[in-house]
This record gives structure tokens, sequence and C-alpha cells, in this order.
């Protein structure tokens, strides 16, 4: 009977729609550092692979780290369509998981980045290199 119940809890923690891991796997713990470094091309290819290795909710979660990374780099490069999409969508995409998940400050992550997004949506296309990098959030925990 108990590995009856241990066998089915395994399985529905495989589940979609079930909770994530205790903690942040390294991938993901290693996109995250990379993001906080401003290496936005490299957080992307551990979040990437984070996201695509886990079956539950929670890989939802680096894919909105990963789209927000990946709007920044967008930012740096001067296409402010990319960067816009990419931290709009990453934004949505992480108010799932507010105000915290694993440790990490989502909430915060969110409000900064629709912050950035605002001020790249004020200051259109054509002035996308006045806005000041110092303004980029670093994912943060609780």
């Amino acid at each position: 009977m108990v590995a009856a119940v241990a066998a089915a809890e395994l399985a529905a923690a495989a589940e979609p729609g079930v909770e994530g891991p205790e903690s942040l796997p390294e991938l993901a713990l290693r996109g995250i550092e990379e993001f906080n470094r401003g290496e936005f091309y490299e957080c992307h290819e551990y979040l990437e692979e984070a996201w695509m290795q886990e079956p539950r909710r929670v890989r939802f979660l680096y894919q909105g780290i990963l789209q927000v990374g990946v709007g920044f780099y967008h930012l740096e490069n001067g296409n402010w369509r990319g960067a816009t999409g990419l931290l709009r969508g990453g934004a949505t995409r992480l108010k799932e998981f507010e105000p915290e998940t694993l440790g990490v400050d989502v909430a915060k992550l969110v409000r900064e980045s629709e912050r950035c997004l605002q001020e790249l949506e004020t200051l259109g296309r054509g002035r996308i290199g006045e806005f000041d990098t110092s303004k980029i959030p670093k994912v943060e925990w609780v």
C-alpha cells in the first residue's frame, strides 16, 4: 500500500499542472546567474534547456525569465520590436507565478520588466538608444 501511494505521488509530480520541483534545477540557476550578469544570450541557452527538460508547469517560469532576458538582448542590439514583444510576452508569462515561486521574487521582476517596457514604448523605435540600461532588472530571491 505504501509503495502504491509513493508511486502515485511520483506520477502526479510528473504531470503538467502539478507544482514544480522543491528548488530550481542547476540549468535554471545558471540561466538566472547569466541573466543577472547581463549575459542574455547565455541566459537563453541555459533556461531554454531547463524549460525543455521540465514537464511540469514550472517550465513556464523558466520560459518567462528567458523571454524577458531575450527582450533585453534585443534591446542591446537596437531591435525595438523584438525587445518590446518579448518583454511583454515574458511579463505576461511570469504573472502566473507571482508573487514568488521557488524563491524567485517574480512580482518584482514583472513590475520592473513592465517599467522597462513602458519606457521603451514611450521612447519608440527611433529612440531605443536612449534607454537607460541601468534600469534592466535582476532576478532577485525572496
